[in-house]
């Protein structure tokens, strides 16, 4: 993991080096924890009740955006020209490949998971993931989509930019943060354009990067109405890739937040952190989780947010993380979790794990359109920012 942490950093400094804003951008270990808990006490002076805390709510909200250049990403309603192929009948839910159009030339790609049971709204989740080749063709995210999708939710899961299929871009380009935001957003349009999802009940869930992304949609987009990001909150831990950290969302000339207060924007809405001994979330139940509990406390709403601490366990989302997250969205996103095989904890076997050519959207049979936008300058030069 260290090593990884490094080569993210390295990575990091290399792709944001001379860009605009770099002396503002706090990436990876920027404070140790004894920092970060002072910080943490720092911040927490700011407000004192919810109007308080709503005003450096708002300052946070704005930062981002502008850290982002959000409000200079394409505005665009519909128009996601979806490509879906490949439906397949599993044992309670159904998947598919698909791709939709993020802005013109730009491809997002992934796979739908859906209930076999066609009756009625389903709620949407979405799912977003973090830094292993390949992520989204593997079996531990296969597996929770599967699972969700058989509880009764449309579950898309997507690349990464610059990973499994999304390839039009490298993963460190400097606009990889608002890139991947911007993804989610998209997705976000395309499952609510949906007949068969209700808007109402809309989740978010990724571990490490993907944690990430949940987030800072959840942050910027009230649609998400349940939020569950795992591994990655972290007072001094600021993400060690340039798609968490590579643009000045954390720190301005006159603002200085972190992580944690991005995840307390998710409040009132419900949210659980997932997090663990042997990462940066370590200290999760004694700095992150009580400082995020008293701003759900100002909503009335302590019992909205949640905390599952595995302090033997390492950094990934396997069963022991993903089974928490399973009655969290049963019980506010109205799921079914009796549809899932239950003895001694949830059963998966039930899930069949296919191969990763069987679920890539792209091949002879269905190839990228011809408008793709090819290679970072390309995708830069299109959407014009700084």
């Amino acid at each position: 993991m260290r090593k990884s942490i490094l080569f993210f950093s390295l990575m990091l400094s290399i792709a944001v080096n001379g860009q605009t804003g770099s002396n503002l951008l706090c990436q990876g270990a920027y404070w140790t924890p004894d920092e970060a808990n002072l910080k943490m006490k720092e911040f927490a002076t700011q407000w004192s009740d919810r109007v308080s805390w709503e005003k450096r709510a708002e300052k946070i909200k704005a930062l981002i955006r502008k850290g982002l250049q959000w409000d200079k990403m394409p505005e665009i309603t519909g128009n996601f020209n979806p490509i879906i192929h490949s439906e397949r009948k599993m044992d309670g839910y159904i998947v598919e490949n698909i791709a939709i159009e993020s802005f013109p030339g730009f491809y997002i790609t992934g796979n739908l998971y859906r209930p076999i049971d066609s009756i009625g709204k389903k709620a949407a989740i979405l799912s977003p993931h973090g830094h292993l080749k390949d992520k989204r063709l593997l079996e531990d995210v296969q597996t929770r989509c599967a699972v969700l999708a058989r509880m009764g939710a449309v579950v898309f899961t997507y690349d990464m930019v610059g990973s499994g299929e999304s390839l039009q871009v490298d993963h460190y380009i400097p606009i990889a943060m608002v890139l991947q935001t911007y993804n989610s957003k998209r997705v976000l349009d395309y499952l609510l354009s949906r007949p068969d999802v209700d808007a109402d009940r809309v989740g978010m869930t990724g571990g490490s990067g993907g944690a990430t992304q949940t987030f800072m949609l959840t942050a910027l987009d009230n649609r998400i109405t349940a939020s569950a990001p795992v591994v990655q909150v972290s007072a001094h831990f600021f993400g060690g890739c340039v798609c968490e950290s590579g643009m000045p969302v954390h720190r301005s000339p006159d603002l200085q937040t972190n992580n944690v207060e991005i995840a307390a924007l998710t409040a009132p809405r419900p949210m659980i952190l997932v997090s663990d001994g042997g990462d940066w979330t370590r200290n999760t139940p004694r700095i992150e989780y009580p400082y995020i509990q008293k701003v759900y406390a100002l909503y009335d709403a302590e019992h909205k947010v949640e905390n599952v601490h595995l302090p033997s366990e390492r950094h990934d989302y396997r069963f022991s993380k993903r089974a928490p997250v399973y009655n969290f969205f049963a019980e506010h996103l109205q799921l079914n979790g009796g549809a899932v095989p239950y003895e001694d904890g949830f059963q998966e076997s039930f899930v069949t794990i296919l191969p990763k050519e069987k679920l890539k959207v792209f091949n002879p049979e269905h190839v990228m359109p011809n408008n793709a936008l090819q290679g970072d300058a390309a995708v830069m030069d299109y959407l014009k920012l700084d």
